[in-house]
């Protein structure tokens, strides 16, 4: 009784999963059970069978039996003769045989081949491209599986249809891995294509990724939509300034375009004084309330994907009445020698003069003190006649 609802559950758990019986080919999921039964066995003991496997778990066949065995965590002998793999893996693939003797001496052999399968998540595709350009290889993007088992296949959808690569407007770059542990597979394709000048504007491109093992259903990534460009080629870059000339009173706003027609639009970067400006691309550049650090002269650069690069011709920047950069440095340097000049001759003449006023005083003073010993001269020389006529005319 006992042994016949152990044998009930576990067919329930077959059907449960889904497990093939009967046939020699058995597949089952990875980490699921799967019971294979030993055709001609007594349903109950005492029983005369023997189960053999040789899978990645051993180097040559491996003999179980009823009794019990230190594989039992991997497989083991149920009490109806059947073997029980409790979490079948990718080792466990290979060959089980069973031989069986009934109670009338009647010998049945069975032989299965197993095999495991993993589903992998939704494939999608990373780095797609936002349009194309006719008439060149272009890359669509990169469609990647992770963690199937067999490593299946990916394929590559125009409009719903497949894309078969033929190394001219279609080729495909395949790249697969598998996990060191789990075992598991990662596939990689990537697309190019060149399209048909003329041909569709909104080519719509999928991808599909097809399981390794029959009777299993495609998955399907989302689909992208490109926009095909029919290239019109890069001829001249010009670019326009506003006010004309560049120039503008301080404060004021200066606009440069960069006018470079072509299909599709390149990329535009912007040069100030021969160095890249750290901006994001775009054909337009505003310098509002511009100063003094805004001066300078500026280009822009076309990339096409057809031509390169292509500089404009270069426009400057200036504020009305001011001096740019290396000659207000060496207006200012002038000015600073001219000034220290000035001073030291003015210093210098000061000198001078102060000398000759001097000289001038010392020349009014000669002349003074000369007369001055003149008449001192002259009055020690005078004769003394009056006092001896005095002295004369007062006598007897």
């Amino acid at each position: 009784m006992a042994a016949g609802a152990v044998v009930g559950a576990w067919m329930l758990v077959l059907s449960l999963w889904g497990t093939v019986m009967g046939d020699q080919n058995i597949t089952a999921r990875i980490g699921k059970p799967v019971v294979l039964n030993c055709k001609g066995a007594p349903k109950k003991p005492p029983q005369q069978l023997e189960w053999k496997l040789n899978t990645g778990r051993t180097e040559a066949w491996k003999v179980l039996s009823p009794q019990g065995d230190p594989w039992d965590s991997v497989a083991r002998v149920l009490p109806n003769g059947s073997l029980l793999l409790p979490a079948v893996g990718i080792q466990d693939e290979g060959t089980f045989r069973c031989r069986a003797t009934s109670r009338s001496g009647k010998e049945t052999k069975s032989n299965y081949r197993v095999r495991v399968y993993q589903i992998p998540g939704k494939p999608e595709i990373v780095d797609p491209a936002s349009e194309l350009m006719a008439g060149v290889p272009n890359k669509v993007g990169t469609c990647v599986s992770e963690g199937g088992y067999p490593a299946g296949t990916l394929n590559w959808l125009l409009d719903g249809k497949t894309l078969i690569p033929d190394g001219k407007g279609v080729s495909v770059k395949e790249e697969t891995k598998r996990h060191p542990k789990t075992g598991l597979f990662t596939l990689h394709s990537e697309l190019m294509v060149t399209p048909a000048r003329g041909g569709a504007l909104h080519p719509t491109f999928s991808c599909s990724f097809t399981p390794g093992l029959p009777r299993r259903r495609a998955l399907h990534t989302a689909p992208i939509q490109l926009r095909v460009w029919n290239a019109v080629p890069l001829k001249e870059v010009q670019l326009v300034v506003e006010p004309e000339g560049g120039a503008v009173a301080p404060g004021g706003t200066v606009t440069l375009t960069c006018e470079a027609p072509a299909q599709p639009p390149p990329q535009i970067h912007w040069i100030k004084d021969g160095r890249p400006l750290p901006l994001p691309p775009g054909p337009m550049l505003l310098l509002p309330e511009v100063g003094p650090e805004d001066q300078g002269t500026y280009s822009c650069v076309a990339t096409h994907p057809s031509h390169g690069p292509q500089e404009s011709r270069a426009v400057s920047v200036s504020i009305i009445g001011s001096v740019e950069g290396p000659g207000l440095e060496t207006l200012a340097l002038t000015l600073g020698i001219l000034g220290g000049l000035g001073t030291v001759a003015l210093l210098i003449g000061v000198i001078v003069w102060h000398r000759r006023r001097q000289r001038k005083g010392q020349e009014r003073k000669v002349p003074e003190n000369q007369e001055e010993e003149e008449e001192e001269r002259a009055e020690l020389n005078q004769p003394e006649e009056p006092e001896a006529a005095e002295s004369s005319t007062g006598g007897p």
